[in-house]
């Protein structure tokens, strides 16, 4: 049963954060920015404060915070900006200001007029997000003098003289809008904010940070521009640059690029208002248009910083963890739901639990919402056991360990401990998770977990007073004053991930079964070690008409095995710190791992366990296929995945049965509820086998015993029939153009896509796929994005993509946009006019340098991640290649000149043979603009 053949890129890059708001001068640039002062004398020294785990604290004369994190195991650096601001410190009327601000501050400064187009130029991987307590920026990208320069020097300058102009504003806030409007799209996000919101009197944690859409239509300019002026300031602020760095000249650096911002003369007034003590139930409920039915409950619990806040992280997986916590446990494994799940909220300030669970429609939602909040609710009958905090205690710790293995994700991750009080409270929640035992799980259990303290259902009167005060936020700073941490951790070699390199270290065989496999050993931080396995299996005529069954098998194998239950295995992937994921199709089964040197041979050993010996348990198998059918089911009314499952069929045209079949929501329920656990036990018995796949295995590896172990696990594991690979042959399919109807959502969906006869050989490729990124593919600065998202306001994300094969001349170019549904001409408008101006005049010789230096820059970032390069060198050993194909890419991408790129758009790419789908609300949005 096939999904969709292209996946969109609807985040990162083009999507800049959970909420934002910006300040605007007046109507005219003139009013807005505020020309940095220059200094009569070099800025002080900066001071060291602390030191933690590897991480060294300095601060300037400004006030400044600036944290350094070494890491020499990857050729790239992380900036990360945390500001103290976010929704909390809102005014009535401002709400979701903080979030618009975040948008602001990509429109520019004088010395950086584009600032997506710097970004793009380090080929860097970057994003701004907001929360409640904070906001912050980052940017990761290939390690450099120069690139660590340009990315220092615009923080610093979009620090204090960003561009906040009203004809900025005017099209920010219609794309801040269209994001509103997407979010009010998901029935989960919905009723979350709805839930939070009912929770608080007066709190600012109440509000969702993307505002009220009144608010975010009318803010006002000189209230958006004093915001930024008060907030955006270096005393309010703390930098981090982590990855291959030198600390001393780093730190010069920085001293020298941020130290003459001078350190304001105003004085941020603290937020003093507190929700008092709830003292009832509370309930809210939402009717809309949907497909899946959901309860929350929330409860009110301590701030972040506070102690207790440990083992109410614990209680959340003890309680909604899938598949050993409880609510999993009462409401799944029971059939009365689909899905569980937990939200505990780290705040500066006291925050909340969410515990919630997914029940179909034709489930009953009232037994499903009394088994939720009578699990949630028994803490006293129902003591915690040690065995249930352990277990807990590892899923969290496992986490922690994974980000501190990786720079550029723990600088983000300090964010939002940074947004608590200190960054520090990273490491002493994790030592508070290491301690926390039963007996402290069940206190915060039978403290927090209470109907009074509770928003969910009606409200209840009650004789009974049982309130649960919440604590006062802890002195952070005496909190971490003295804390010393552990040993940092063990430091990588620095490895140059060029295509070069990694070929000239990339150890390669084969199994006696066939299986090929490339190793990469390099050391590692923390020694991780990333593999990625792919096993083919199958030909045309053996895989016809096998509905959802291909889709079923690998979410089995993980289910139980003839030794271990489903718990065990989950529970032994996480005592080796191991991330774990199966997914299978109509031809294929893939495996990606993630895990630690001295845990890689256990892992190993795992997987092959589960790959080998599966049970099949017939008690897991309802439930896997009730969660696939819910998860269908979800999707009905979704604009963004009918136009896409639409498009997606039109434009591969296979019959039912087909393997490369793309199925309509019915067909995939009905598919699913036909299957069978034997008819999934007979299709693993007869096609699976490591006779036909590959295992790249890149990171701190021991490359001699790998190459046995892997050898004798999967050595003689020979497939049962042969693997044929299905073709993929181009099909020319007539031009449409589509609108679907999807009732009460507030957002629509646009996918646009035509077929190309080409190959990923052909010499016309590298041209083709530069000017995808130039159309679309490059994130915020591309032809798309400057049109329809900066220019106009009309789509918060919007871009193309480019597909192309390997095997045949197979290809597929396409574009997308969200957007409000009375916006839909001007967004196909936009698009078809972009594209003929492209056909009809080229790109300039300055967006073409500009354009090859981002995509050549953006290869290093995506070369210097382990588990990418697994997944590439697995993809190369299927197709018989070597680095060497990426290399001759990326000379022959550096040597385009703007006449070639013009060349092959033309010659591949027929804007008449264009087919387009439309989902949305257009005839609500008809009824308002007749």
């Amino acid at each position: 049963m096939a999904r969709s053949r292209f996946a969109l890129p609807l985040a990162g890059t083009l999507l800049l954060g959970l909420a934002a708001s910006s300040l605007a001068a007046l109507d005219q640039p003139k009013a807005a920015p505020r020309p940095r002062q220059a200094p009569k004398a070099a800025p002080a020294a900066p001071v060291k404060v602390t030191s933690v785990e590897g991480i060294t604290e300095y601060r300037l004369a400004n006030g400044l915070r600036v944290l350094l994190f070494p890491d020499q195991s990857k050729p790239n650096i992380t900036v990360n900006i945390t500001y103290l601001v976010g929704s909390r410190m809102e005014h009535y009327g401002e709400t979701g200001m903080a979030h618009l601000l975040e948008h602001m501050v990509f429109k520019g400064t004088d010395r950086h007029p584009d600032v997506p187009k710097v970004l793009s130029g380090l080929g860097a991987r970057f994003n701004g997000t907001t929360w409640y307590d904070r906001t912050n920026y980052f940017v990761t990208f290939p390690a450099s003098a120069e690139n660590l320069e340009k990315a220092l020097d615009l923080e610093a300058d979009r620090m204090v003289n960003s561009h906040v102009w009203r004809k900025d504003l005017d099209t920010e806030m219609t794309v801040v809008r269209n994001e509103f409007e997407s979010g009010e799209n998901d029935p989960v996000s919905v009723t979350m904010d709805r839930t939070i919101a009912a929770a608080y009197d007066w709190h600012n944690y109440g509000k969702s940070t993307i505002g009220a859409r009144s608010d975010i239509e009318n803010v006002d300019i000189s209230h958006l521009q004093a915001f930024y002026h008060t907030y955006y300031q270096p005393d309010n602020a703390v930098l981090l640059v982590s990855g291959k760095i030198e600390e001393a000249a780093t730190l010069a650096q920085v001293n020298r690029l941020f130290g003459p911002l001078p350190r304001p003369a105003r004085v941020i007034q603290k937020t003093y208002t507190l929700d008092p003590t709830q003292d009832g139930e509370r309930a809210v409920t939402i009717r809309r248009v949907g497909d899946i039915q959901l309860a929350m409950a929330l409860y009110h619990i301590c701030a972040g910083s506070h102690p207790d806040f440990a083992a109410l992280e614990v209680l959340s997986q003890v309680l909604a963890d899938t598949p050993s916590g409880r609510l999993h446990k009462a409401l799944v494994d029971t059939k009365k739901a689909t899905a569980v799940f937990p939200f505990p909220m780290g705040t500066k300030e006291p925050g909340f639990l969410i515990l919630g669970t997914q029940v179909p429609k034709d489930l009953n939602l009232e037994e499903a919402k009394a088994i939720l909040l009578q699990t949630c609710e028994h803490g006293a009958a129902s003591a915690v056991t040690a065995e249930e905090t352990e277990r807990a205690k590892q899923q969290v710790l496992k986490g922690i360990d994974l980000v501190l293995n990786e720079h550029d994700r723990l600088g983000v991750a300090l964010s939002e401990y940074i947004a608590q009080g200190d960054w520090r409270l990273f490491f002493l929640q994790r030592d508070r998770v290491q301690a926390v035992t039963a007996a402290d799980v069940q206190r915060v259990y039978e403290t927090y977990l209470k109907p009074t303290n509770r928003t969910l259902g009606l409200f209840v009167p009650t004789a009974a007073i049982d309130r649960t005060t919440v604590p006062a936020t802890p002195d952070v700073d005496a909190l971490v004053k003295d804390y010393k941490g552990r040993a940092a951790a063990a430091a990588g070699e620095a490895f140059e991930a060029s295509p070069a390199n990694i070929d000239s270290r990339t150890l390669r065989f084969t199994t006696p079964a066939g299986l090929k496999v490339a190793m990469v050993p390099k050391k590692t931080r923390g020694e991780t070690v990333s593999a990625s396995l792919t096993l083919h299996y199958g030909e045309l005529n053996a895989l016809m008409d096998r509905g959802a069954v291909p889709e079923l098998l690998a979410p089995m194998l993980s289910r139980g095995t003839r030794t271990l239950t489903r718990q065990q295995i989950k529970d032994a992937f996480d005592q080796l710190k191991a991330q774990v994921s199966y997914a299978s199709t109509a031809d294929n089964l893939r495996v990606t791992l993630t895990t630690t040197r001295a845990n890689l041979p256990a892992a190993l050993k795992l997987v092959a366990g589960v790959l080998r010996e599966p049970s099949f348990p017939a008690d897991e198998f309802g439930k896997l296929v009730d969660e696939h059918v819910a998860e269908i089911e979800e999707q009905r009314s979704e604009p963004n995945f009918l136009a896409q499952n639409l498009l997606t069929a039109h434009l591969a045209p296979y019959p039912k049965g087909h393997p490369r079949h793309v199925d309509t929501v019915d067909e995939s329920v009905a598919d699913l509820k036909a299957a069978t656990l034997e008819a999934v036990k007979g299709f693993y018995q007869a096609f699976l086998g490591a006779s036909a796949g590959e295992l790249a295995v890149v990171g701190d590896l021991d490359a001699e015993g790998t190459r046995k172990l892997v050898t004798e696990l999967l050595g003689d594991w020979r497939s049962p029939s042969a693997f044929v690979r299905i073709p993929h042959p181009y099909t020319a399919v007539p031009s449409e153009n589509r609108a679907l109807e999807t009732p009460d959502k507030a957002n629509a969906f646009l996918m646009a896509g035509v077929n190309l006869r080409i190959q990923d050989t052909d010499p016309d490729y590298p041209a083709l796929l530069l000017a995808n990124y130039m159309l679309g593919g490059g994130g915020l600065k591309s032809r798309l994005a400057d049109r329809i998202r900066q220019k106009e306001g009309l789509s918060y994300g919007v871009g193309s993509f480019l597909q192309v094969g390997s095997w045949e001349p197979s290809g597929l170019f396409g574009a997308y946009a969200i957007f409000a549904p009375q916006n839909v001409a001007k967004v196909e408008t936009a698009l078809r006019e972009e594209l003929a101006l492209a056909l009809k005049a080229g790109f300039s010789d300055e967006e073409l340098r500009t354009a090859k230096g981002a995509w050549l820059q953006s290869q290093k970032v995506s070369l210097s991640q382990d588990r990418e390069v697994a997944g590439r060198l697995a993809a190369q050993a299927y197709l018989g290649r070597t680095m060497a194909f990426q290399a001759r890419l990326q000379d022959q991408v550096a040597a385009l000149s703007a006449a070639d790129v013009l060349a092959a758009l033309r010659k591949h790419l027929d804007p008449a043979a264009l087919s387009l789908v439309k989902a949305g609300d257009f005839s609500k949005a008809a009824q308002k603009n007749p």
